[in-house]
């Protein structure tokens, strides 16, 4: 939709966040609350709630927008003082290639030191406070991706930044949004690739643990904790921890090849996906799901299997991309030059890695039962998400490859789910 587009996710991203917890939240009573189902009590509280100015004042904490930026610094600082190897992207449309420092997974691994020796030395009760403070830290994350994105957006009229192709219309609104420099930096300090992988993704474990503690303290010790709050936060830490031991395929990803940093990418990682994708151990909190064995069972196999076709299928293009096949694969060579795969994974669809993380997004959400649709949002949004992204890369590749890209869709008729879509 362009501009319109880009303003309405712009506003409504930060509304669906803070949605997602006023309509399935401890507070709200019920997971939706019943309000929602007739539109004249839906309006009458919202009147009733935007006119009351202790419901603006409870948006801010400034206990936990103090913590909030002592994480991110840390995050900062932990990039900085870590050892790390500097490895080169891809090639720029400039020529040079950016170098980026590796240590995110040791980054991981001190933050869950840290975390795991102080919740054994005060007891979980301590460490709920992610919980307690929900709002006060979904408005500080907020406000750092606002600050972020003006920040990189004021920045890029500065002489010699290297623009993106897609965020650079001359229209401000959808520039500030989809991102009008490619690699923002201050230093050798790549602003995008850090929020992509660092202070969201870690705070997202950091809830799960918060949560599980939660219900810890409540229910009267970890051997209370149930399987599904346990599932939920061993799924989402996998997959955390798998994206940032592998750090330096995400160099190879749209977001950092092709994509601009703007406030797309900067709500998305610093807000969104801590505390939207958190939202199945949020729920379990208050909405405590026991499962039996045959269903435990069940739900690791979908997320096994999803996990499976999601990392073989990214070592596969990742390994392509960076000059090995170990599989011998087989390829077309377009009149570019550019070579694009046809067997294994990629021969099965044109985003296969796609396939499995959608299947991944389905176990996070089966732990949570079928007692309300909300916990399945994430679903949901994940598969409208990647559709879009699908069809962006689609269009990219067809000004890109020309004739080439109709011969290559022949070969790899399939866009994400072989034999389905």
């Amino acid at each position: 939709m362009g501009p319109p587009g880009a303003l309405l996710v712009t506003v409504g991203v930060p509304l669906m966040t803070y949605l997602l917890y006023f309509g399935c939240s401890e507070s709200a009573g019920a997971c939706p609350p019943s309000y929602v189902f007739s539109p004249s009590l839906l309006a009458a509280h919202i009147q009733e709630t935007i006119t009351d100015s202790q419901w603006w004042a409870s948006l801010w904490d400034t206990e936990a927008a103090l913590i909030y930026l002592a994480w991110y610094a840390f995050c900062v600082v932990a990039w900085a003082i870590l050892p790390g190897d500097w490895v080169e992207g891809l090639t720029m449309r400039n020529g040079q290639k950016k170098k980026y420092k590796i240590n995110a997974f040791s980054t991981f691994l001190l933050t869950l030191g840290i975390t795991t020796g102080y919740i054994i030395r005060y007891g979980p009760e301590s460490f709920t406070f992610l919980y307690d403070k929900w709002l006060g830290f979904v408005t500080a994350s907020l406000i750092m991706s606002i600050v972020q994105a003006v920040a990189v957006y004021a920045g890029s009229y500065r002489e010699g930044a290297l623009l993106a192709t897609g965020g650079n219309s001359g229209n401000p609104i959808y520039d500030f949004f989809i991102g009008r420099e490619l690699n923002p930096s201050i230093g050798s300090f790549d602003i995008k690739s850090f929020n992509e992988l660092r202070p969201g993704l870690i705070l997202w474990v950091l809830i799960d643990i918060s949560m599980v503690c939660v219900q810890a303290a409540r229910r009267g010790g970890w051997e209370n904790v149930t399987w599904s709050m346990w599932l939920v936060l061993v799924f989402q830490s996998f997959y955390v921890a798998d994206g940032l031991y592998n750090e330096p395929a995400i160099f190879t990803t749209m977001d950092i090849t092709t994509d601009g940093f703007g406030f797309m990418l900067a709500v998305g990682d610093i807000t969104w996906v801590p505390f939207v994708y958190s939202l199945q151990a949020r729920y379990l909190v208050f909405r405590p799901v026991e499962l039996n064995i045959a269903s435990t069972v069940g739900i690791l196999a979908v997320n096994a299997l999803g996990y499976w076709i999601f990392r073989d299928a990214n070592g596969e293009k990742n390994d392509f991309r960076n000059g090995k096949n170990p599989k011998n694969l087989t390829y077309m060579t377009t009149e570019r030059g550019t070579k694009l795969l046809t067997s294994g994974w990629w021969g099965r669809s044109r985003h296969p890695n796609y396939f499995g993380d959608l299947l991944m997004a389905v176990a996070w959400s089966l732990p949570t039962g079928f007692g309300t649709p909300i916990t399945y949002f994430y679903v949901t949004y994940f598969a409208v998400l990647l559709i879009h992204r699908q069809r962006r890369d689609d269009e990219n590749c067809e000004k890109k490859y020309g004739k080439d890209w109709e011969k290559y869709k022949q070969l790899v008729p399939y866009r994400i789910i072989p034999y389905v879509y």
